[in-house]
C-alpha cells in the first residue's frame, strides 16, 4: 500500500481508506465520543492561550503519550477553516442582546463543534445534540446543556443547508455558511424547537439560559470564564503543560 493513500479502517464489512482531511463515518459511536472531547481540550486551549489551534493540533504527538484521534483531527481543521462562518450562523441563531462572547468559552466551543457537525458532516442532528449536552454536563455550567439544546436546535431548524463534504484543502469558504435569514429570529419569539432529552427538561433561548460569570472569551482566567471546568494541576503557563481534564488524554492502548 503507498504510505500517501493512508491506512484501512475496517467499518463492519467494509474496508476505508482514510485521505487526509476527510470526515468518515466511524461505526463506534464511543470512539467519536473521546474524539469529540479531543477536540473540545485542542479547541478550547487554543481559544485560552489565543493561539491557532492548528499549531497545537500538531504539537500534541510530541506532548502527549496518546495520539490525537482522526475524527478530532477533522474536527479541529474543519471548525479551524470555517470559524467566521460558523460565528455568523450562531450570532443570528441567538436572542437579541445575546453574543458569543457572553457565553462561558466551553460552551461556545461546543457550539462551534456542534455547528459544524451540523453543516459540514453526516452525524445525525440528535446526536449532536446530545453529545454537545453530554460535554457541557460534564465540563461547563449547570444551565449548558438547555443553552446548547436550544441554540443547536435553532441552527438545525433555521440554518444553512447541510454542506456533504470536507473540501480536501480544509478550507470552506465563510460565504457558503451564509446563514439563512429566518435564522436571525430569536427562540423567544415563538420559534418552534424540539428539545432533545439528554438531561435539558426543554429547550431554552440562549438569553433564557442563564450561564453566570461567563466572560468575553479573551485568554485569560480560566475560573472567569467556564466557571465549573476542572482543570488539574494548577496553573498552565503554556501550550505545551496545558490539558482541560487530564481524563481526556488516559485513554486504553486499544486507541478506542
Amino acid at each position: 500500500m503507498p504510505d500517501d493513500e493512508g491506512p484501512i479502517e475496517r467499518i463492519g464489512d467494509l474496508e476505508v481508506r482514510r485521505t487526509s482531511g476527510d470526515i468518515q463515518k466511524h461505526a463506534d459511536l464511543s470512539t467519536r465520543s473521546k474524539a469529540r472531547k479531543q477536540a473540545l481540550d485542542i479547541l478550547f486551549e487554543a481559544d485560552l492561550m489565543g493561539t491557532d489551534p492548528l499549531e497545537v493540533l500538531a504539537a500534541r504527538p510530541s506532548v502527549f503519550i496518546n495520539p490525537v484521534r482522526p475524527f478530532a483531527a477533522d474536527l479541529v481543521r474543519g471548525v479551524a477553516a470555517t470559524q467566521a462562518g460558523l460565528d455568523s450562523v450562531l450570532a443570528d441563531c441567538l436572542s437579541e442582546g445575546w453574543t458569543l462572547d457572553r457565553m462561558p468559552r466551553v460552551d461556545r466551543i461546543l457550539a462551534r463543534l456542534g455547528t459544524f457537525e451540523i453543516l459540514h458532516t453526516d452525524t445525525p442532528n440528535p446526536a449532536v445534540i446530545s453529545e454537545a449536552i453530554e460535554l457541557s454536563e460534564e465540563f461547563s455550567t449547570d444551565d449548558s446543556a438547555p443553552f446548547l439544546n436550544g441554540l443547536l436546535s435553532a441552527v438545525i431548524s433555521h440554518g444553512p443547508a447541510r454542506v456533504e463534504d470536507l473540501p480536501s484543502d480544509d478550507a470552506i469558504p465563510s460565504s457558503s455558511l451564509e446563514p439563512h435569514e429566518d435564522c436571525e429570529q430569536s427562540l423567544n419569539e415563538g420559534d418552534d424547537v424540539e428539545a432533545i432529552p439528554s438531561g435539558a427538561d426543554s429547550a431554552l433561548s440562549p438569553a433564557e439560559a442563564d450561564n453566570g460569570d461567563a466572560t468575553s472569551g479573551n485568554a485569560g482566567d480560566l475560573e472567569n470564564s467556564a466557571n465549573s471546568v476542572d482543570l488539574t494541576g494548577g496553573e498552565h503557563s503554556t501550550s505545551e503543560d496545558y490539558e482541560l481534564d487530564t481524563d481526556l488524554h488516559k485513554t486504553d492502548a486499544t486507541g478506542d
